[in-house]
């Protein structure tokens, strides 16, 4: 009986130690990393804008704080008052800054070698108001009325879409078939076949107009007179993709 219980227990021992062989391996086969094709494809789409962003600001220079400030909010509202008229809607219009800075005279240094503290001579007051101009044709006319009623400093001008989505969509589609055809080639390269896509994801893409414009704007300067070109905006979308290999 016992030379029949320790047979069986070899035996049983035999029996475990291949079942944990073949499970080990089989583990160490999934394990493995699938043959696979790893690509990058980008695609962009070019749209015309059908927005208008305009940076204006007023600035205006006094002896005390108070002068300035009556001064620039005088020309701010009489600016705010012509883009309305001009149809920009107070949505469309929004405050960016605002700041008052006292302007320092600096005295000589006095042959001693003594130098005395700066002193106030001063005051600048700066409003920077944004612009939303969502007809393109306008952005010349309302330049022209900003700079009329006191608008001397800024001019940034950025084009752009109010809703780029679609031309995304357009742009991710051409990623993906893009990645789709350099997979393609890859694998007739390599003499193989691509399979099923096994992952993708979107690496980046950039919803924001990628041209930009600025103009520098001066008192009597006629925005007749400033080129103004809206030109198209591109918009970028990059995939990455993970093709499976049949060979």
């Amino acid at each position: 009986m016992k030379t029949g219980f320790n047979f069986r227990q070899a035996t049983l021992l035999v029996v475990t130690f291949f079942a944990l062989v073949l499970s080990t391996a089989s583990a160490a086969d999934d394990d493995r990393p699938l043959p696979r094709i790893l690509v990058t494809g980008e695609g962009s789409v070019d749209l015309a804008p059908d927005m208008a962003i305009l940076s204006l600001t007023v600035t205006r220079q006094a002896e005390t704080a108070r002068v300035a400030l009556d001064a620039n909010s005088s020309a701010m509202k009489e600016v705010q008052a012509a883009m309305t008229s001009a149809g920009i809607e107070p949505r469309d219009l929004q405050t960016s800054g605002f700041s008052i800075q006292p302007n320092y005279f600096y005295p000589p240094q006095q042959p001693s070698g003594k130098r005395e503290p700066p002193k106030i001579v001063g005051y600048t007051v700066r409003n920077s108001l944004t612009v939303r101009v969502r007809d393109i044709s306008a952005v010349g006319v309302i330049l022209d009325k900003s700079v009329s009623l006191g608008v001397n400093e800024g001019g940034n001008i950025m084009f752009t879409n109010e809703d780029p989505s679609e031309a995304i969509t357009k742009a991710r589609v051409k990623a993906v078939q893009h990645a789709i055809d350099k997979a393609k080639t890859l694998a007739e390269a390599a003499g193989v076949n691509s399979g099923q896509i096994l992952e993708i994801s979107e690496q980046s893409y950039s919803p924001r107009p990628m041209q930009m414009m600025r103009s520098e704007v001066a008192m009597g300067q006629s925005a007749a007179a400033v080129p103004v070109a809206a030109g198209e905006n591109t918009y970028k979308v990059t995939v990455n993709v993970s093709f499976a290999i049949d060979q």
